[in-house]
């Protein structure tokens, strides 16, 4: 069976769910205490820029809240710019199909949220667009705001990596590991909302680390720090390959209720790698009731 074939047939029925159902928002988790009710339909474009290259995300999902649970389900569309030795390269696909499972609770003390997020390996793994292999994420976070201040960490266990709002990583990944970020959202003025945290990536076993921005049979360069992506579409090895430390900055700015606007900077230490990144989400769900109120 033609995988691609499938993901395309996938995309208006996904859509349409869309339309019915509601959005969850990618990236970063959600402040456990800001959480929609009802349903959400999201349309998010969000993209950064490496010496590497550039990969983009066009996400369309949809989320349904029931009481503290949800249920949601999400298709992304990757469009990448690759620098290679002999010029610039573009590619372009439908990635993993994903359904995430969630739940909260908050309380006057610390807020908890949970999501188990699973994957089909829907995209071209030639490309970078996909693993090849069925994946898993499954992630927790607490926090607790003090007025305009809001602390939290994060922390997960997973068989891939997954993209957060202001790392949208040139390469994807496949091998168990655990994930835990650690930060504080400030909101500012005027709509804006100021982000600074660290975060490492510990992995176990053998890695595969399958590159973005060198698809299957062309040779990149570089390759320093640990920068296998760079090189070589595929690498398979220890787990040091896809062992990972930083900070992230991000500046969020929502001129409108339904419309959020992103900017962000990642350093990841480990690779010293330099990223810039940024996102436009538009929540349907708000955008058209506020068009067309129900009465």
């Amino acid at each position: 069976m033609n995988l691609q074939k499938v993901a395309r047939g996938l995309i208006l029925p996904v859509l349409c769910l869309a339309g019915g159902v509601s959005a969850a928002a990618q990236g970063s988790s959600v402040p456990t205490a800001k959480v929609n009710s009802g349903l959400d339909w999201n349309e998010s474009f969000e993209g950064s820029t490496g010496s590497s290259g550039q990969e983009m995300e066009l996400n369309s999902s949809a989320t349904f809240h029931f009481a503290r649970y949800s249920i949601g389900a999400g298709i992304p569309v990757y469009f990448s710019r690759a620098i290679l030795p002999n010029g610039v390269t573009t590619s372009e696909g439908v990635g993993d199909v994903s359904v995430t499972l969630g739940a909260t609770w908050n309380h006057s003390i610390l807020n908890y949220a949970t999501d188990l997020t699973g994957s089909a390996p829907t995209g071209d793994s030639n490309k970078g667009f996909s693993t090849g292999h069925a994946t898993f994420d499954w992630n927790n976070r607490i926090d607790h705001q003090f007025k305009l201040f809001t602390p939290f960490l994060d922390a997960g266990v997973a068989n891939t990596l997954t993209d957060t709002l202001y790392f949208h990583r040139p390469f994807m990944s496949y091998g168990y590991l655990a994930h835990g970020e650690a930060g504080a959202d400030i909101d500012l003025t005027h709509s804006f909302t100021f982000t600074v945290s660290g975060y490492k990536i510990a992995p176990w076993g053998t890695q595969t680390i399958i590159s973005r921005d060198v698809v299957n049979g062309a040779v990149g360069s570089g390759g320093n720090n640990g920068r296998v992506f760079e090189v070589n579409h595929l690498t398979i090895g220890p787990a040091s390959l896809n062992y990972d430390d930083g900070f992230t900055t991000g500046l969020s700015f929502r001129p409108k209720p339904y419309l959020n606007l992103d900017l962000g900077f990642t350093r990841s230490m480990s690779f010293e790698y330099n990223t810039f990144s940024w996102g436009i989400d538009v929540n349907m769900t708000r955008l058209i009731s506020r068009e067309n109120p129900i009465h």
